[in-house]
């Protein structure tokens, strides 16, 4: 085929090696192996020859390929590789010098270990550079004044220590600086001055320490700022007002102090959508001043602080909120009302705080919920968040709407009963109400939320049955009414039959299922708890008495007489 230009035979199920002889035309420019099962090694058998030397763009992403070899430097004309998801844990000593013509290369998820190659500074033409998820190690070389054409370097996960260099911190062309989750350990002194068309950076999961944020309140530019986990100590600058383009702000974990100072200090950040400031502010009292405004903010987490006080009014002012999460405060009263005029709020966790009252049913009125297509609300973090699941999986999230639709109001004191119009609320994944003070029975409607993934109810004082129609909840996987005061049989069919006993544990009045069969519970399955104990407790001891009465006449008429002690403690026991 002399005239093929582009062969691409991705995400396929090709295995073994790449053939020896691969005689590829002179007019191919572009190939595609990626996601496939190929491995060995790459380099020799693609760039044999001066017509195969064309090729501008190679993918070989999501293979089985360990090793690099130094043919692959005749592939002069290169401008786009991507080996990404692969087995390869070095590169050839001087492969970069012959791959000047390099725009974009993604060397990411692989084994590569030792420093960083001083040569990618012969990459004249090089604009974006990614070599996150491996496992290079030291310091980076000083070599980003000759790559006058970067804006984009990922290098997260990794191994990297010490200081950044002077050419990055002074880097004109760079838009994206993403170094997060490395072991950088020094005073980060960026040149805002010459860095100009910074527009994001990450730098979270690190070990920086300093004043960064008075440094960082010349960057003008930035939109997105991610420096959650470090030691930053102190509280938020004033000056740090200048960086009013910000839309995405993550300082989570950061031993930060005063939130009501940070709090007017970001409200004049018109543009702001996304805020993470969990892990901060320890103990101290949540401002409650109604003039804050964050009308742009749709992303909000002050958790894991042990805040104290109520509920703040300035949030329900927040009404483009799609992300809430309050959760592990010492917040008290009751939840106030008024989260119905949420329209897009779809993740709410509100738990192990000290609210009492009863559950608003604005919570029932969530159109998120409801019949809205969270898919289309779309906010990018701009930076991995991760969270924990109900059952303690830890989860990595990119957008927002990746998060399943929540609402945890567990670990709570909440009060009175389940509204029935939960049922209504089609597009939920998981409710957990856990732990709480929670009255009465089940509803039946509860079998509304065809999309629900997890249901716990455990730990409260709910009595009656299980409602049959919840076998309906066909998505349903995890799922528990332990210790409460519920009786009857349990529903079988569906994901009913998945459950183990532990779902169901301290239900008196249970049986069937996994649990106790129903053939050795012997009260009515329809009467109350109380009525079934009542009926229960005279069978039981009259069965007992009449076993001991029996056991005694056996003994006698076989000729065993029993120590007149043991018979005296048979009558006691009978009495």
């Amino acid at each position: 085929m002399e005239k093929l230009e582009i062969l691409d035979v991705s995400d396929n199920r090709f295995v073994y090696r790449i053939p020896e002889e691969l005689p590829l035309s002179s007019s191919i420019w572009y190939v595609n192996v990626s996601k496939n099962g190929l491995f060995g090694s790459i380099g020799e058998n693609l760039c044999k020859n001066s017509s195969s030397s064309n090729i501008k763009v190679l993918d070989m992403s999501m293979n089985f390929f360990g090793e690099v070899q130094q043919g692959l430097s005749n592939c002069t004309s290169l401008q786009y590789l991507m080996i990404i998801g692969n087995n390869f844990r070095s590169l050839p000593r001087g492969i970069f010098q012959m791959m000047q013509n390099l725009r974009v290369l993604h060397l990411q998820n692989n084994s590569f270990s030792g420093t960083l190659d001083h040569g990618i500074g012969h990459l004249l033409n090089l604009v974006e550079l990614d070599i996150s998820s491996n496992s290079f190690t030291g310091v980076f070389p000083d070599v980003f004044g000759s790559l006058g054409k970067l804006e984009k370097f990922t290098a997260s996960s990794n191994n990297f220590n010490g200081a950044l260099p002077t050419s990055m911190l002074n880097s004109p062309s760079i838009t994206t600086l993403d170094l997060h989750n490395n072991s950088l350990n020094d005073p980060i002194n960026l040149n805002c001055s010459a860095m100009t068309k910074l527009r994001s950076l990450h730098l979270g999961s690190n070990k920086l320490y300093g004043s960064i944020l008075h440094k960082l309140s010349s960057c003008k530019s930035l939109n997105i700022l991610n420096l959650g986990h470090n030691n930053l100590d102190g509280q938020i600058p004033e000056s740090f007002k200048n960086l009013n383009a910000l839309t995405v702000l993550s300082l989570s974990r950061t031993n930060l102090v005063n939130l009501s100072s940070t709090l007017k200090i970001l409200q004049h950040f018109k543009n702001l959508t996304v805020l993470m400031l969990s892990e901060n502010f320890q103990g101290e009292q949540i401002p409650d001043d109604a003039y804050f405004q964050f009308r742009s903010l749709k992303v909000l987490s002050i958790a894991y602080s042990e805040l104290r006080g109520l509920m703040p009014p300035w949030l329900l002012g927040c009404n483009g909120l799609q992300f809430l999460d309050l959760s592990r405060n010492h917040l008290f009263g009751t939840i106030p009302l008024g989260f119905n005029k949420f329209k897009y709020l779809f993740y709410l966790d509100l738990s192990n705080n000290s609210f009492t009252g009863e559950i608003p049913k604005g919570l029932t009125q969530l159109q998120a919920l409801i019949d809205i297509d969270i898919s289309l609300l779309g906010t990018p973090l701009g930076f991995p968040l991760f969270s924990t699941g109900i059952d303690g999986a830890t989860f990595c999230y990119n957008n927002i709407i990746s998060f399943p639709p929540t609402l945890d109001l567990s670990y709570n004191m909440l009060s009175g009963t389940i509204w029935p119009s939960f049922g209504n609320l089609r597009r939920l994944h998981v409710l957990n109400l856990k732990e709480n003070r929670l009255r009465g029975s089940i509803p039946e409607s509860l079998s509304g939320m065809k999309n629900l993934e997890t249901l716990d109810l455990s730990h409260n004082k709910l009595s009656g049955k299980i409602p049959e129609s919840l076998v309906q909840l066909s998505f349903l996987s995890k799922f528990s009414v332990a210790y409460n005061e519920l009786y009857g049989e349990i529903p079988m069919g569906g994901q009913f039959m998945t459950f183990p006993s532990s779902s169901f544990e301290r239900n008196n009045g249970l049986c069937g299922g996994p649990y106790i069969p129903c053939s050795l519970q012997q009260a009515p399955v329809d009467e109350s708890p109380s009525e079934a104990m009542t009926v229960f407790g005279p069978q039981f001891g009259f069965g007992v008495a009449t076993g001991f009465v029996l056991t005694i006449i056996v003994c006698f008429m076989s000729g065993w007489i029993l120590p007149r002690e043991t018979t005296f403690k048979y009558r006691l026991l009978y009495k």
